[in-house]
């Protein structure tokens, strides 16, 4: 088994019933081809926790000064995570997740590029935007709801694929692409505590 099943199966069994996980829409996830699964950012563990709620193997950005420890850069590899220049354009990181979703593998975004400290949705930086129209992937809304409490539910969330050709056919730019990715994670929050409400009426 490789790192990434065996790591998987690991935080699988502690995170499930520590946080009482539930999913939502994971059939939403294309089964093949290339995928960008983006989410928001309200902890952490947030990584991991997409990481085992997914169907796909997912591939996240690191930040690049993890990798200059060898042991840890070498456990970081193997769980499918690359480096990235934090604070400015890391055109190494941008060409190895045009090329992960290439070759038809799936990559993990939190377009917001920061946690959010108040657990409302930030601003986005650029980064989802640009793969998402730079490639010919399948991008799906994903939201994290609830609070990172044992004992607590927490909710995963995946939407329909979003259709990216109408913002292509625009001439839509990466800033405004990842707005729209970021306003489809708000509709996920936002119906899901809709219905949760009605329901303890």
């Amino acid at each position: 088994m490789s790192l990434y099943k065996t790591a998987k199966s690991v935080v699988s069994l502690i995170f499930y019933p520590l946080y009482r996980i539930r999913v939502i829409g994971k059939e939403n996830v294309p089964k093949s081809g290339p995928v960008i699964i983006c989410s928001n950012h309200i902890s952490n563990l947030d990584p991991p926790v997409v990481g085992i709620t997914s169907p796909r193997d997912i591939y996240f950005m690191a930040k690049g000064e993890l990798f200059e420890k060898p042991i840890l850069g070498k456990l970081l590899s193997g769980i499918h995570a690359f480096p990235v220049k934090r604070g400015m354009k890391d055109r190494n990181a941008l060409r190895k997740g045009l090329e992960i979703l290439e070759n038809g593998n799936t990559l993990g975004l939190f377009p917001e590029g920061t946690r959010s400290k108040t657990g409302q949705l930030g601003d986005p930086l650029a980064g989802a935007g640009f793969f998402a129209l730079r490639s010919n992937a399948a991008i799906v809304p994903c939201a994290i709801i609830g609070p990172y409490k044992p004992g607590s539910k927490l909710t995963v969330i995946y939407g329909e694929p979003m259709d990216i050709e109408a913002y292509r056919a625009a001439k839509t730019s990466a800033k405004e692409t990842a707005a729209a990715i970021m306003t489809e994670i708000g509709n996920l929050i936002e119906n899901y505590n809709s219905q949760h409400a009605s329901l303890d009426k």
